[in-house]
């Protein structure tokens, strides 16, 4: 059996390939970090589109809570006496009001 010595490397040699072994590991730190930033921005980009759906149904909300205005309603006597009164500026007189609604004015 031959026995082969075993050859010793140098420092010099060993300092170089662990200087390898750091540039391949940093060189997966960037490509991990570039996968990183990829999926934050496609995480951003889903939680954006989200704030905004949230937005719309919050103004729906308000929408439905706020109550529109509306004209106030009349009683029947408010309404004839707005009637009268328009009849009244239009330069008809109580008689000729009472005579187009058939109705006599009793005095």
């Amino acid at each position: 059996m031959s026995e082969q010595k075993r050859v010793r490397r140098t420092s010099e040699q060993i300092a170089a390939d662990l200087d390898k072994q750091i540039a391949e590991l940093n060189e997966s730190i960037q490509e991990v970090e570039a996968k990183k930033a990829e999926a934050a921005e496609k995480f951003d980009a889903k939680i954006a589109s989200i704030n905004e759906k949230i937005r719309k149904l919050q103004s729906r909300k308000q929408e439905l809570l706020t109550p529109k205005k509306r004209a106030p309603r009349k009683t029947k006597a408010q309404q004839i006496k707005t009637l009268v009164t328009k009849a009244q500026k239009s330069g008809l007189k109580l008689n000729e009001i009472a005579e187009k609604l058939g109705v006599s004015i009793e005095e």
